[in-house]
């Protein structure tokens, strides 16, 4: 959609949209221009990484206890309440993105996060992201052999206690109600949300499939956690221990849409527990049943099956699994009670192989239809449907079945682990003839043993030794490639290449320091200056040429004098600079052209007569696209010169442009005919997000059509209470 967010004020808004968007990629791949986004996602948030110091030259982890990072200037928001926990977001969204693209920056990158985490004494948990650092731990170590703490990671995210929000799973039982298991602000008096059970499920869950030893320990926290969270749903409290009842019983009778929250101890009642939100006291909706929380419910529900043995789950460890490698059905049972139980298991058509990953074994062969197994009292099973008689092989740890995992950790005695090279990285890959630069190769080995490297190049010369040389470039143009080769004294290896191209000589782009125009108003047939200051690092002589939108320019080299147009409008000029060598830098600047006697009355950046399309006639090409909408005809009586909208899912959409973002002033007019509408809020013409839009709202109000017009930003909930000292809740 159009709206407009900038970063750099809350890591919690800025990484979890870009997780929801990987998650969508994940099922709906190539989707209009999600490539892109995609890619630019990962990109910018590696190029941040770096920023909070990630380096493989030589290799040094980032420092990232911020509240947020501005991803336009690349700076870090100290101030607030820090959410170090996105580390984990941001890991989980880079390697990701390596699992698609193969780049190993990604991969790198996102080891650079986790290894944050890790690093960390005390609890980093904010409200969402960490848990998905422990997935990206987890399957980080099952699939390249990285080594990372995974039982202290996911401590932080069930622990209250040591972090800036007391934020963690609830224990036991509120007002009667057993609420173990709910996540929020847990330490004192507790206040969960139905999101973050929801979505801390989707992260937790498949991790076990890559370290099963966390399996019974997740199947119980969310058997808790499913049980305690029908108390965000009206029908499962009576109504003196919820807000929001009378809505959900007039327009939600069966009880789809969840409160956002639920508080142990009512404010100002003390009612326990008790369903609620802070949508109603921040005074941002009439209701606290949300769909910003519980339209989470559909991730929990594709998870959660029921069995045959009632309080025994079926959970698809698989199904929020994204980008995972081919694998086999796989669920994990989780039995509460204090005796073995006998569960039946639905494999559908077929012969199979059933196979437990955490006790290691098989527990039936050749099996079909229908299969009895045997829960161990107060345990866990991962079990995996394989195929029936397949092929069994082993890579260390792993255990395959007709070259499938199906156990990361099969207990497969391991003699040796080889050497892993997390990075082979030149100081710089661009050379000019006999230039040197360094290269660093980082290796570690699991076993703690010492390391042996052999460095080779196809062309230049190599001095030193060990995990950091010295490389010489020929004189000559090419590209050249160095490799490094890491061994153990087992002589058990793991090599990396890297290219490096040279050239004659590296030319700089010059760059445009400021382009100025006095004055940027003028009446028609005035004149305007313009002047451009430019600078070129090689120190080479730069030409100027210019060009405009309308008017007459006259150039002299760095200035031109520019005689507006009788027209009014808008106008760009352009100033291009050339450095003779194929450098080039180019910017623009807008002019305002204005008779003296219309101003005030503003200059259209966009107009729609609706005369057959949606087309802006403006100039500025802020063309609309029509979903669903159909031409009628206007208030005069002219046939397909107005649209007709159902109120409910049609709408004309205009691409975002920076002529539209308007940071002063701005003038909206339209004939609007209401031939019918309800009593909430709609929105006839809106641009920008909730917290920074303009837009014309109609609100129905005692039977009369009221109109408001809302042209300034809001201060966001979240930063007006940081600045309160109180704490925060979505």
């Amino acid at each position: 959609n159009s709206a407009v967010y900038t970063s750099g004020q809350d890591w919690w808004y800025e990484t979890m949209p870009n997780v929801f968007f990987y998650q969508l990629y994940y099922l709906y791949p190539h989707t209009g221009d999600f490539d892109y986004q995609f890619r630019m996602v990962a990109d910018r948030w590696l190029a941040a990484v770096k920023a909070m110091g990630g380096s493989a030259t030589p290799w040094r982890r980032p420092f990232m206890g911020y509240r947020a990072f501005s991803l336009s200037t690349m700076t870090p928001l100290a101030s607030g309440v820090p959410e170090p926990e996105a580390a984990g977001a941001i890991g989980w969204l880079l390697y990701n993105a390596y699992l698609v693209t193969r780049n190993e920056e990604y991969r790198i990158g996102a080891e650079w996060c986790i290894e944050f985490l890790e690093s960390r004494s005390t609890n980093p948990s904010y409200e969402l992201q960490l848990p998905y650092g422990v997935y990206v731990a987890a399957r980080m170590n099952a699939e390249l052999g990285t080594n990372y703490n995974i039982q202290k990671l996911l401590n932080w995210c069930f622990d209250p206690s040591q972090n800036v929000r007391d934020w963690g799973a609830t224990v036991g039982t509120w007002g009667g109600y057993d609420c173990a298991g709910l996540i929020g602000e847990a330490k004192y008096s507790g206040y969960a949300f139905v999101m973050n059970g929801f979505q801390m499920a989707s992260a937790l869950v498949p991790m076990v499939r890559y370290d099963d030893r966390f399996a019974r320990a997740i199947g119980k926290w969310m058997l808790n956690c499913a049980n305690a969270s029908r108390l965000f749903y009206s029908n499962y409290l009576p109504d003196d221990k919820q807000d929001s009842e009378e809505w959900s019983h007039q327009y939600d009778p069966h009880s789809y849409i969840a409160h956002e929250a639920l508080r142990q101890y009512a404010l100002h009642t003390g009612i326990s527990p008790y369903a609620t939100g802070d949508a109603i006291a921040g005074g941002w909706a009439a209701t606290n049943l949300a769909l910003y929380g519980s339209s989470h419910v559909g991730i929990f529900g594709g998870i959660i099956d029921t069995t045959d043995v009632p309080m025994v789950l079926k959970l698809d460890v698989l199904k929020t699994d994204y980008f995972r490698e081919p694998a086999y059905p796989t669920f994990l049972y989780f039995n509460p009670y204090e005796h073995e139980q006998q569960v039946t298991v639905e494999l559908g058509q077929g012969s199979f192989d059933l196979y437990d990953a955490v006790s290691n074994s098989f527990l039936a062969n050749g099996v079909s239809g229908t299969q009895s197994i045997l829960l161990p009292a107060n345990g866990a099973v991962l079990l995996v449907h394989a195929p029936a008689g397949g092929n069994i092989s082993y890579q260390l740890d792993k255990m395959l079945i007709n070259g499938v995992v199906v156990d990361y950790r099969s207990g497969q005695p391991v003699d040796n682990y080889p050497p892993r090279i997390k990075a082979l990285s030149p100081a710089k890959s661009l050379l000019v003839f006999a230039e040197s630069v360094d290269v660093f190769c980082t290796a570690v080995d699991r076993d703690g043993g010492t390391l042996t490297y052999e460095w080779a190049a196809t062309g230049g010369t190599l001095q030193g030794s060990g995990s950091r040389i010295t490389w010489t470039a020929p004189s000559q143009a090419g590209t050249f490639s160095i490799t490094c080769r890491v061994s153990d004294a087992a002589d058990a290896w793991d090599s990396a290449g890297v290219n490096l191209e040279v050239v004659a000589f590296i030319n700089h782009a010059p760059q445009i320091r400021w382009l100025e125009l006095n004055p940027r108003k003028v009446a028609p047939g005035d004149t305007a200056v313009l002047a451009c200051s430019a600078w070129d690092q090689d120190a080479d002589s730069l030409a100027f040429s210019w060009s405009a939108s309308g008017g007459q320019l006259f150039p002299v080299d760095s200035t031109a004098l520019w005689i507006a147009p009788s027209q009014q409008g808008i106008y760009f000029i352009t100033c291009r600079v050339d450095d003779h060598r194929g450098g080039q830098a180019a910017d623009s600047i807008g002019a305002i052209v204005q008779d003296p006697a219309n101003l005030g009355t503003g200059i259209p950046v966009a107009y729609y007569p609706f005369s057959g399309d949606a087309s802006d006639v403006s100039g500025f090409g802020h063309h609309g696209v029509v979903r669903g909408a159909q031409l009628t005809q206007d208030r005069f009586g002219n046939a397909n010169s107005a649209y007709l909208f159902d109120g409910v899912d049609d709408f004309i959409r205009v691409r975002n442009t920076y002529t539209l973002n308007f940071r002063d002033q701005i003038s909206v007019s339209l004939w609007m005919n209401v031939a019918a509408f309800s009593s909430r809020e709609q929105y006839p013409i809106s641009h920008g997000s909730w917290d920074n839009r303009w837009k014309i709202s109609l609100i129905r109000a005692k039977g009369q059509l009221g109109r408001e017009d809302n042209t300034r930003g809001v201060v966001p909930r979240e930063r007006a209470a940081d600045r309160a000292g109180s704490s925060v809740h979505r």
